[in-house]
This record gives C-alpha cells, structure tokens and sequence, in this order.
C-alpha cells in the first residue's frame, strides 16, 4: 500500500471525471490535466483512465510499503525517490519501504502521481473514482488525502525505466468566442483578446479568476443556464472566470468565451500572479488541437508497447 506521511496542500484521487449526470447538479471532477494523467497511465501500461493521485503546490511525502512501478507527470516539483531526484514524464520502480517526496515550483502548480495497476479497494461513485471536494463523494470519503491515509495497490516487479516528453504547458489559451460577447461595445470585444490576465488568488478547481488593467465592468445580466468546464463568464466587476472541473452546473454570467478543451489543461498550471492571454480560434481549429493530442497519445502507447516487447 502507499501510506501518507504528509498529505501537503490539496492532493486528492481523481480519474477522467463523471459524465452524464451534470443534467442533476452533478459537477465533472476529474484532473485538471487529462493529457498528464493518460501519459502516466500509458507509461505504466493502465488503462487511460485508471485513478491517479492529483498533487497540488507539492510538500508532500508518500511511503511505498510494497514494491511497484510507477509514473510522474505534469510539473516538475521536485520529486525524490528516498533522496534521488527523479525527472517528470518517466516512469520509476519503488522497493519497498521508499519514499516518495515533492518539494514545490514557482513555474507549476500541480502533478500526477500514477501507480501501475491503479489504487484497489476504491469505490466508484457514478461510474468515477473521482474526489468531488465540493459535494464530498468520491476518492477517500470525498475530501484531499490527509497524513496516515493508506491507497491499496498490487506488488509490482521493475519495469525498465521509459519516459516521455508532454506537450509544453503556455499561457496563451486559446478560446472560441462566447454567445453573448455582442453585449460588450466592439473596442471591448477585441480588447478581451489583447490583455495579459492575472491569476487571482480566489482561484481553485471550480474556477480561475482573472484581472488585468482594463475596465470590463458591466450591469448586464442573462438568464441561468447551463455552463460547463471552459466556458469563460463575466461578473459584473469584469474579472472574468474561467470555469473548472469542480465547476457548478448553471451559471448566470454572461459568457463571452469558451476555451477549447485541448488548451483547458493550461490552467492546470497557473498560479497566483500568473499571466496568461486569450487567442480567438474556430471550431475546426479547435478540433484540429483535439485531434493532435489524441495522436500524441496514441504514439505513446505504441512506442511504451514496442519498448515493452523490446525488453521481455
């Protein structure tokens, strides 16, 4: 079982999130980076979407009382297999009685913690294993892991050491602009575009919040309706929100943007003080950056099998 020690600021279980229940109030969940949480899977010979552990800001410290193999992605935080500095994107084999540590970065705020075979003895709760912190269901009880937690999962014999380069995280975010930017004067509208946000610290797994210089207040209100992880709101103090995976359902803000699902990762990684910029895309671009990751994926798992064979 992996035991631990020291929980740090926000680590919690997650998996690809619940699907379909958002028409009854019920939030996403889920990594905030699917792409991360695949490649550790992949490179672990999982499935896509095994439960990973989600680390935030890092100080954390984690015991492997058997041994396993097991995968690090998104930031780099530092991690240390009992002292050794370990690189993100590569997989690792744990002897029993190691530990594993994450120190913290100024540059990333979070990364994925995958072991081969997955966590056992999890319960699934609306087809996701997923830590719903604002409903507190899923994971282990529905909260962060905390000091003395212990994850069930099965001895593992070493893999040969195998890693990966991810897509480089960025701060220009591209967007697919919302259904009700015209209540914006035109000027606005593209001024929306040119801005170098910041991340507020009010930002969480719900939402990032966002600020800069100029002013987008407004008194124009819409009526409730669905929203969903993406859709870019604006209150009327003109801080827009972009909404997250622990998002609510509904929302009344009008929506001046939507952010392609394959640049939603980004966020993943801002922090407080952080700067990002919006780029206006179309549909079709949209779907060519799904389309890519999928094929980054794809050629990951073909290269992990071949390396694989290469080595049994």
């Amino acid at each position: 079982m992996l035991t631990i020690l020291k929980s740090g600021i926000q680590a919690c279980i997650q998996d690809l999130g619940r699907e379909g229940f958002r028409h009854l109030g019920v939030s996403q969940s889920g990594v905030l980076d699917p792409l991360a949480a695949k490649s550790a899977n992949i490179l672990l010979n999982n499935q896509q979407e095994t439960p990973v552990i989600e680390i935030t800001v890092g100080l954390c410290q984690f015991k492997f009382e058997k041994p396993t193999n097991f995968a690090i992605t998104g930031a780099d935080l530092g991690a240390k297999l009992s002292g050794r500095p370990l690189a993100v994107g590569w997989r690792y084999y744990a002897n029993q009685g190691d530990t594993l540590t994450f120190a913290t970065s100024k540059t990333g705020l979070r990364a994925y913690l995958a072991i081969q075979n997955g966590f056992s003895k999890l319960s699934s709760v609306m087809n996701s294993y997923s830590t719903d912190l604002q409903a507190k269901f899923g994971g282990i009880s529905g909260k962060p892991l905390t000091d003395g937690d212990m994850l069930e999962y099965e001895t593992n014999t070493a893999l040969r050491s195998i890693g990966a380069a991810l897509p480089e995280y960025t701060d220009t975010i591209r967007v697919i602009v919302g259904p009700h930017i015209d209540i914006m004067p035109k000027d606005k509208q593209q001024s929306l575009f040119e801005q170098n946000w910041g991340v507020l610290p009010q930002s969480n797994r719900m939402g990032v919040r966002l600020s800069s210089e100029a002013d987008f207040t407004h008194n124009i209100s819409i009526a409730s309706q669905g929203v969903c992880p993406g859709t870019v709101q604006l209150p009327p103090n003109g801080e827009p929100i972009v909404l997250l995976n622990d998002c609510q359902t509904t929302g009344g803000y009008p929506i001046v943007g939507q952010v392609i699902e394959a640049d939603l990762r980004q966020f993943s990684q801002l922090s407080t003080g952080q700067k990002c910029k919006f780029l206006s895309v179309d549909r079709t671009q949209a779907l060519q950056a799904k389309t890519q990751q999928l094929q980054h994926l794809a050629q990951l798992e073909i290269a992990v099998q071949h390396h694989n064979k290469k080595n049994t």
